[in-house]
């Protein structure tokens, strides 16, 4: 599957809290969940586009649910309906799901939540619990509803939910297979985890990223068989295939 560089009209952007936005564009490439696409709405500075998650996707359509955070998302986010962004995609190596069977948990913390709804609606033939993790409240629950049997919360404010990890709440144990997005501190935790109980854990990582291509490895991380670009050989990993204390 070849990325491709093109320009693309904004159909639809939302605010869903007061730092996410969720943009819709246009877009009739084939996608795979995990994967990702170097965002770009503005000329001049920032320099470097912007690595987005595939959120969700529609018939010719393809939405990026992304926090605010520096100059670039805060740029995007000020585009409206009918403007214009520069896309290059889709990159990097994501989920599998026609090989994923039986129990599967998916594990997601803050913006991590993003990649794992359009995974969950591509999970077929399998009984699928959701856990999320989000510093206040959640949002956009009511998108992965139809796909799951099971949806548990964790807040770090305890509004919501359990107060404190969400991996305070999952038995890996249970699972047949664990999929996760999140602060790299939770997919540590949790791959460790599914060391210990022998259950494979594919966890997708986030990084700063300069090309998306693997061209100048500057998203390179640790592996028991070297060191892999997220970008190119990633973003999703083995977990236990990662050097996690490099």
């Amino acid at each position: 599957m070849s990325a491709s560089f093109f320009v693309s009209k904004i159909i639809q952007q939302t605010q869903v809290t007061n730092t996410i936005f969720c943009m819709t564009v246009k877009c009739d490439l084939p996608l795979k969940p995990g994967q990702f696409f170097m965002v770009r709405g503005w000329d001049g500075f920032p320099l470097l586009s912007r690595p987005i998650s595939i959120y969700d996707a529609g018939p010719n359509t393809v939405s990026f649910l992304y926090e605010v955070r520096g100059e670039g998302t805060k740029l995007l986010s000020k585009l409206q309906p009918g403007e214009t962004v520069e896309l290059n995609g889709p990159l990097g190596n994501g989920f599998e799901p026609a090989k994923m069977k039986g129990k599967v948990a998916v594990v997601t913390g803050g913006i991590g939540f993003a990649p794992m709804v359009y995974t969950v609606k591509q999970l077929e033939d399998c009984r699928v619990d959701f856990f999320c993790g989000f510093r206040e409240q959640s949002y956009e629950l009511e998108k992965v509803v139809p796909y799951v049997e099971n949806i548990q919360v964790a807040t770090d404010s305890g509004i919501e939910g359990h107060k404190g990890f969400i991996t305070d709440l999952i038995k890996v144990k249970n699972y047949d297979v664990v999929l996760a997005c999140g602060p790299e501190v939770m997919m540590k935790k949790l791959a460790k985890m599914c060391t210990e109980q022998q259950v494979p854990c594919y966890v997708s990582l986030e990084r700063h990223m300069a090309c998306g291509v693997g061209a100048c490895l500057g998203c390179t991380c640790k592996t028991v068989k070297g060191a892999k670009c997220i970008c190119k050989d990633g973003p999703v990993f083995l977990g236990e295939e990662l050097n996690w204390d490099a």
